[in-house]
């Protein structure tokens, strides 16, 4: 499957955000990447802003763009905020949820326990990382793979209450999306209505 593999920090310092998780470079050098980055820029245009936004959310969730159109356009076809419930179908793939359960460290730790086969969806192998996990469905580490340390160093500590649209089963090493995440509750710093203006023009 494509994905980004380039640098993450650089992206992270052009954003001033550590969007792949902690981030030591970003204490280190908190300004844009590249030769001119620590000199003063020229104001960005309304566009720019726009397109920043987008870009943010894409590697926030490990999306390129045509995924991302593809997300946006189901999104726009659904009744409702359009913004809101494309970071609610974002937030609903399954390697997310991995992410979000505790499984693994990183975004990209859990798209690979997934396509590693390492994840189940109601008990089934589910090894597409960009999966649409349902409501009430069940998302769990397959029995042979409970005791990898990997995934055990994850989950231990790991505070479950955080996501309240999450209920995890510890005995079962299993969660249960209980409902859509609102909006107030997605902790991602991402202004989605700028992202529905960018896609409108």
């Amino acid at each position: 499957m494509a994905r980004y593999i380039g640098p993450k920090s650089r992206i992270a310092r052009r954003f001033g955000e550590a969007i792949f998780g902690a981030d030591k470079v970003l204490s280190k050098r908190n300004f844009p990447p590249g030769q001119h980055g620590n000199s003063r820029r020229r104001k960005t245009s309304e566009y720019g802003i726009m397109l920043a936004e987008k870009q943010k959310a894409k590697y926030t969730y490990g999306l390129l763009e045509k995924q991302f159109r593809n997300m946006f356009d189901k999104a726009a076809r659904t009744s409702g905020i359009t913004g809101e419930i494309l970071l609610q179908n974002l937030e609903c793939r399954l390697d997310n949820i991995v992410f979000r359960l505790g499984i693994a460290p990183t975004r990209d730790a859990a798209r690979q326990l997934v396509n590693h086969k390492h994840i189940v969806v109601d008990g089934k192998v589910v090894g597409i990382a960009s999966y649409s996990v349902k409501p009430g469905q069940i998302v769990g580490v397959r029995e042979r793979s409970k005791s990898l340390e990997v995934i055990q160093n994850c989950l231990a500590g790991f505070n479950h209450s955080k996501y309240p649209w999450l209920e995890w089963d510890e005995n079962q090493k299993a969660g249960k999306l209980l409902h859509k995440p609102e909006r107030a509750d997605i902790p991602e710093n991402i202004k989605e209505q700028l992202i529905v203006e960018l896609y409108s023009k």
